[in-house]
């Protein structure tokens, strides 16, 4: 039986503080998200249900699961944390761009940190194309071989963090993606999921693939502990959801390559808690 996917966003990064620390590679965590890892530890109620821990390689999401999976990686001190670059953030501003994997190694190795990098290959943090480019193809690929590589494995319950951003595309659910600057999800917010028994053959765009999408569905629970009522939309309404989000985050000025986002005036701001005010 496939595994339950509890989905969480990253806790708040220096990069969330305003708009001109975007040009920050790789940023740490705030004070503030360090707080916010410290509640998701004490209120998450799964620890002792999880078997596997996946994060995006990027600091901000590798030190989230650290510390707010604690109590998982005390309980089991043979479990480490697997970095999976599919998962990365999806623009190529240095705020989203990686640290090369031999300083990134380095950082693990000096630190002690239980985490496994073995995935995190030369060229993951290059988005000059390819596997990584900043464009709507590229990224549902890289998605979708995450949610398969996620399916395949022996594990029951896995937590997956992640970035607000590509988790819209690693769920495919895109009602409420522009409810904040590009993303519908809260700071360390965990949303749970399921594979659906359908098998999927075409993406949100219309394509068609040559096996299933490996599609997932929220369950009711989660939807109801984030004030939603109702199942998640079906397949077709998510192609539109799909369309309008796109469109939502063009229009916010968070075009996905950095010239675009140059020539669309990004908006000054500032978030807080995911909220940009």
């Amino acid at each position: 039986m496939p595994p339950i996917i509890h989905c969480v966003r990253h806790a708040q990064g220096v990069h969330n503080l305003c708009t001109e620390n975007h040009v920050i590679p790789d940023p740490s965590l705030t004070d503030l998200g360090n707080e916010q890892c410290t509640k998701l530890a004490q209120s998450f109620p799964h620890h002792d249900n999880i078997e596997l821990i996946v994060a995006s390689p990027l600091r901000r999401t590798m030190y989230t699961a650290l510390q707010s999976f604690e109590p998982v990686f005390t309980a089991n001190p043979n479990l480490k944390l697997i970095l999976l670059p599919d998962i990365q953030e999806t623009s190529d501003v240095p705020c989203d761009t990686g640290t090369d994997p031999a300083l990134l190694q380095k950082e693990i190795d000096e630190k002690g940190l239980p985490v496994d990098a073995s995935l995190v290959h030369d060229g993951w943090n290059v988005k000059t194309g390819g596997r990584y480019a900043p464009t709507n193809q590229a990224i549902n690929i890289r998605a979708r071989d995450a949610r398969r590589w996620l399916k395949a494995r022996p594990e029951k319950e896995i937590v997956m963090v992640s970035h607000g951003g590509v988790l819209h595309y690693f769920t495919e659910d895109w009602e409420d993606s522009s409810q904040y600057q590009g993303t519908g999800w809260l700071n360390t917010e965990y949303r749970t999921y399921v594979f659906s028994d359908n098998v999927d053959l075409d993406d949100l765009e219309g394509r068609t693939l040559d096996k299933d999408n490996a599609t997932l569905v929220e369950t009711i629970e989660s939807r109801t502990r984030r004030g939603k009522e109702g199942p998640m939309a079906d397949r077709e309404t998510q192609k539109v959801y799909y369309k309008q989000g796109v469109q939502g985050w063009d229009d916010q000025g968070l075009q996905l390559s950095t010239a675009e986002r140059e020539a669309a005036k990004v908006p000054q701001g500032k978030e807080v808690n995911g909220v940009r005010v």
